[in-house]
C-alpha cells in the first residue's frame, strides 16, 4: 500500500527547524526555490515515503491575487482581507503564474532530484477554503466571517470564488506543466459549510478546477481532500471529478459503500499518530483490514501535529512491513 502523509515535511522534523531557523521569515522559505526544494525531499531521505508534496501554502493564490500576507509568529497567518466588493474587485488572476514562478521551479527541480519511485503531487487550497481566510483575514475557529457573507451576500462570494476557481485552475496547470504527477485541492474548512449549501461551494467550484485542468491536461491525476466530509465523499467523487478523495477519521473506510469508485486516501487519525503506542498500531491495523486493494493510499485524516515524535512515524512504517 503506497504511503504518504499530509505536512510530512514540517516542524516535527529536526532538519526542517534548523533550516526554518536560517530562512527568516515562512514565506522566505516558501518562495525559495532551493530551501523549499530541501524541505520538501526531508521525509523523503528520512522516511522513504512513496511521494513527496510540494512545500508551499494555500495562502499564496490570494497574495498572488494582490493581497498582503504574512506569517506572525504563534498567530499563523495574516491576510489582508477581501471582504467588500471594492476590494474583491480589485483582485486579479493574471499575474498569478508569474507571481508564483519561485513555486513553479521548486517543482521543476523537484521533478528532477526526486527518485524515480517517488510521485511528486502539487497542490492548491479549495475556493471555499481560501476565500475564509479572504474573507475573515485570518484562521477563525469556526469560520464563521465566511459563514455569515455566504447568508447575506452570497453573490459577491460567488464572485470571490470565480476568481479563486480561475487562479487556482492556472496554478495547478503550471504545476503540471513543471512536472508535478498529480495534484491535491485541500478543502480543510468544507466541514462547516451549511447543509443543502454543499454542492454551491463545495463541489461546484472543485469540479469547475479539475475540468479546467483537464482541459489541457486531460489525464491528470487529481485528489480532492473535503475535511469533516467523510460520509460525503462518495458524493463530492461523483461530483467533482476526481480520481482520489482524501477522508479525515470520523468515517471508517468501510463506510464508503460499493458504488464508491474513487482511490481513498488517509483516514488516520494525527493525534493517533502523536499517542502511539497499542493504539497506533491498532489504527494501521484497522485501515489495513478495511482498505479495498489497490484503491487506498495510507494518509493521515489531517496534517501530521508539530509535536508527533519522529518515531511514532517509524511504528507506523513497520507496521505497513515497509
Amino acid at each position: 500500500m503506497p504511503v504518504w502523509f499530509m505536512r510530512q515535511a514540517g516542524r516535527y522534523l529536526p532538519e526542517y527547524r534548523a533550516l526554518r531557523a536560517k530562512a527568516g521569515g515562512f514565506l522566505d522559505l516558501c518562495y525559495s526555490p532551493e530551501m523549499a526544494t530541501e524541505v520538501t525531499l526531508q521525509p523523503i531521505r528520512r522516511f522513504g515515503f512513496d511521494a513527496a508534496i510540494l512545500f508551499s501554502d494555500i495562502l499564496v493564490i490570494p497574495h498572488a491575487l494582490g493581497l498582503d500576507l504574512s506569517f506572525a509568529e504563534g498567530e499563523g497567518p495574516l491576510l489582508e482581507k477581501a471582504d467588500t466588493r471594492e476590494r474583491v474587485e480589485r483582485l486579479s488572476a493574471s499575474r498569478v503564474e508569474s507571481f508564483l514562478q519561485p513555486v513553479i521551479e521548486t517543482v521543476s527541480i523537484l521533478s528532477r532530484e526526486l527518485p524515480r519511485d517517488v510521485a511528486l503531487i502539487g497542490f492548491c487550497g479549495a475556493p471555499w477554503t481560501v476565500a475564509s481566510y479572504m474573507v475573515a483575514g485570518r484562521g477563525t475557529p469556526d469560520q464563521a466571517p465566511i459563514r455569515e457573507m455566504s447568508y447575506r451576500d452570497p453573490e459577491l462570494l460567488d464572485r470571490i470564488i470565480d476568481i479563486l476557481v480561475e487562479a487556482s485552475a492556472k496554478y495547478l496547470k503550471a504545476q503540471l506543466r513543471a512536472g508535478a504527477e498529480c495534484v491535491q485541492i485541500f478543502d480543510t474548512w468544507a466541514g462547516v459549510v451549511a447543509d443543502g449549501w454543499f454542492e454551491r461551494w463545495v463541489i461546484g467550484p472543485t469540479k469547475r478546477i479539475v475540468d479546467a485542468v483537464r482541459i489541457d491536461f486531460p489525464d491528470a491525476i487529481i485528489i480532492g481532500f473535503p475535511k469533516g466530509c467523510s460520509e460525503k465523499a462518495g458524493i463530492y467523487a461523483s461530483g467533482t471529478g476526481v480520481n482520489a478523495v482524501g477522508l479525515d477519521w470520523t468515517a471508517g473506510l468501510g463506510d464508503l459503500g460499493d458504488e464508491f469508485s474513487a482511490v481513498s486516501q488517509g483516514n488516520l487519525d494525527p493525534l493517533v499518530l502523536l499517542a502511539g503506542g497499542k493504539a497506533l498500531d491498532d489504527g494501521v491495523d484497522r485501515i489495513l483490514g478495511e482498505a479495498r486493494p489497490g484503491r487506498h493510499v495510507f494518509n493521515l485524516g489531517h496534517g501530521i501535529l508539530q509535536q508527533t515524535p519522529i518515531a511514532h512515524v517509524e511504528q507506523v512504517l513497520r507496521r505497513l512491513g515497509r
